[in-house]
């Protein structure tokens, strides 16, 4: 491949996650403490593990287990002296103490559980005073590692949930409630599985950690830079090829990576360079990462640790979850494969050369990489337990690192399979965080009830009409996913919004996937856009252009959500093979006309009117049903045939791209 390209380097990589992305801002140790943290690390991904194979351990013990190493790792890779800078040798000494005493702190909450198991489960609902100071130390302990890990928003919603708890009187209106004691709460959130040992950290600890870690063991084994080559090979070549291959690695680095900023660092890296030297604006090169890496989230089969949660949340299985999201997540990447087609088109912009390629041959030879993505996928659909399915792909992954290092295709050395453990544990910490923080959240909603006075009042403020439910929905997903991760995001909204929508008579499933899928595009909607907002830092644009262009890019994401809680048929929900293949057919249509639209381009560059017709067609194609697409693709079909008879039009101007 050329090395014209100029791709960013590791410490490059480095500084722009940690700017962005606060659960890798590690702060970096040498000497002992970098040996304390790697055994740690490892010992925590090496007894989830354990604890997955053997399934023997009560839940209340796997969990506090799992709570206990990460309270202990964040406080020791997220210290107190990273956030405060002192000139004061006295309170330096206090901050030292402070960082010595909070991880110990930390371990010790979580261990109490195991320490004082029998005698917990025999006074249930009868704890006694070290009971309480234990709970009030771990609802305190977890509200701070939530701030250093994830943020403030997260934290401080979980904070005022426990505020109401209390001061529930004090609240107007249909929020007011009685409240209760502070003994009350603590007992509720640290010691019954309603509170922060409830669902959320429980499927962190069942599910999330075993993904994570097979996320971290592909990473070793070059599959992240393997999903950029096949990318290169495959979209290399066409018509504005850099920024299609952002996108189809970015859909394929979905499957290693639970973060959107995490996914627009590492492919960003590679691909945006690419895009700014064939001539792609700064903004339209963000914007095109920045999009692709929030999909990837929503891309089965391994989608983000949200989905996890909404198979337990809704009772049905992770592979019945995956199932629903395909179709909506064809639609995405359809979505922007399309908009990045006519903008190439509209500008000229060329692919890449055969001289910029990788060699083909070098990347057939290492097709079997893709076999633990296989692996992991055959397994969920033949009804496997995500579990096992996790375990068997990290099985796979080391088999196949072990011989891509034997045939000399990788780098890879003994030592990074233990690497891999640990980098697997550090990705789980903003897990933990955030699922131990709004399981107080989900708690509190147990303990009061808020939930269905949440749903009643937003269907009140809506009127009882679904679309405007749906818009305030909406706009509470996107507010409360600024800056929060997609996980906690979805808790708190599905807890609270997602009941509004079943209540107006819609499925479970497409009322959680339409909260779901607006915590994501959080990351991308401005003014709080951080993965747009990264995609900048490396393109060199501006950041608030950059996540409106993104937000043009992702409008699938605003749009699809509306139309399966409509029609479930695209959720695949009470249909059949030739239903949905109908479906993704026309939806596919309609997604062209959609982006015809918004880009003003198709064969030709279209005036206001073609424009202002070609959205509103393409959405009726999105919508199931005969009269709708029947309607839509006439409309699309007169379009087409009018830019076809008209296109020497624009040829004769020197307005058509000549790349072909």
């Amino acid at each position: 491949m050329s090395h014209d390209i100029q791709h960013l380097s590791q410490e490059e990589v480095h500084q722009l996650l940690t700017k962005y992305d606060r659960e890798s801002a590690f702060y970096q140790y040498k000497g002992l403490m970098k040996w304390i943290v790697t055994i740690l690390a490892i010992s925590f991904s090496i007894f989830q593990v354990y604890a997955s194979l053997t399934g023997n351990l009560p839940s209340q013990l796997l969990i506090t287990i799992h709570l206990a190493f990460g309270l202990s790792l964040i406080y020791i890779l997220f210290p107190t002296k990273k956030y405060i800078k002192l000139d004061f040798p006295i309170l330096n000494i206090f901050v030292k103490i402070l960082d010595i005493i909070l991880p110990i702190l930390g371990a010790s909450v979580g261990l109490y559980w195991v320490y004082e198991y029998d005698g917990l489960v025999m006074r249930a609902g009868n704890y006694n005073k070290l009971d309480f100071i234990i709970g009030l130390l771990a609802v305190l302990l977890v509200l701070e590692a939530s701030r250093r890990v994830v943020g403030i928003p997260i934290t401080l919603i979980a904070a005022l949930f426990l505020i109401y708890a209390k001061f529930g009187n004090y609240f107007p209106g249909f929020l007011a409630f009685r409240g209760l004691s502070w003994e009350r709460i603590i007992s509720h959130m640290y010691f019954t599985l309603n509170g922060i040992l409830g669902t959320p950290l429980w499927v962190s600890a069942k599910f999330i950690f075993l993904f994570l870690l097979f996320g971290a063991f592909l990473e070793k084994t070059g599959v992240g830079q393997y999903f950029n080559d096949l990318a290169l090979l495959i979209a290399g070549r066409r018509v504005g090829g850099p920024a299609k291959v952002a996108v189809f690695s970015s859909a394929l680095q979905g499957t290693i990576s639970g973060s959107s900023v995490a996914n627009v660092v590492t492919s960003g890296s590679f691909t945006i360079p690419m895009m700014r030297k064939l001539g792609y604006r700064p903004e339209f090169a963000g914007a095109v990462e920045a999009a692709a890496s929030t999909g990837g989230q929503i891309m089965p089969p391994i989608m983000g640790a949200a989905a996890f949660l909404m198979a337990e949340f809704i009772g049905l299985s992770y592979w019945e979850i995956a199932k629903a999201a395909a179709i909506p997540a064809i639609l995405y990447f359809a979505g922007i494969w399309i908009m990045v087609h006519f903008e190439a088109k509209r500008t000229g912009l060329r692919g890449l050369t055969k001289e910029e390629l990788p060699d083909k041959k070098e990347i057939l030879k290492k097709l079997y990489l893709l076999i633990p993505l296989f692996v992991i996928i055959g397994f969920l659909m033949m009804g496997r337990s995500p579990i096992f399915s996790a375990i068997s792909g990290i099985v796979s992954v080391i088999i196949v690192g072990l011989i891509g290092m034997l045939l000399g295709h990788n780098n890879m050395k003994i030592k990074d399979l233990f690497l891999a453990l640990e980098d697997g544990a550090k990705s789980a910490l903003g897990v933990v965080a955030a699922t131990a923080a709004a399981g107080m959240i989900v708690g509190t909603v147990t303990l009061t009830g808020l939930g269905l006075k949440f749903a009643n009042g937003l269907i009140d403020l809506a009127g009882g009409i679904l679309i405007p439910t749906l818009i305030l929905t909406m706009i509470s997903s996107i507010i409360l996913g600024m800056g929060s991760p997609t996980t906690a995001n979805y808790i708190i909204t599905s807890t609270i919004a997602a009941p509004a929508i079943i209540t107006l008579g819609k499925p479970a499933l497409a009322a959680h996937m339409f909260t779901f899928y607006f915590g994501i595009v959080a990351d991308i909607t401005p003014p709080v856009a951080l993965a747009a907002f990264a995609a900048s830092g490396i393109a060199g644009g501006k950041p608030i252009r950059t996540g409106a262009e993104a937000t043009r890019l992702a409008i699938a994401a605003f749009i699809i959500p509306y139309i399966f809680v409509l029609s479930p048929e695209l959720l695949l929900i009470d249909t059949n093979f030739w239903k949905t293949l109908l479906i993704i057919t026309t939806a596919s249509i309609g997604m062209l006309g959609i982006s015809a639209g918004l880009m003003g381009y198709w064969l030709r560059h279209l005036n206001w009117l073609e424009r202002i017709l070609a959205i509103p067609a393409g959405l009726l194609l999105i919508v199931p049903g005969i009269w709708t697409d029947t309607v839509g693709l006439g409309t699309l079909a007169i379009l087409l045939v009018i830019q076809y008879l008209t296109r020497n039009k624009d040829i004769k101007k020197g307005r058509l791209g000549t790349s072909s």
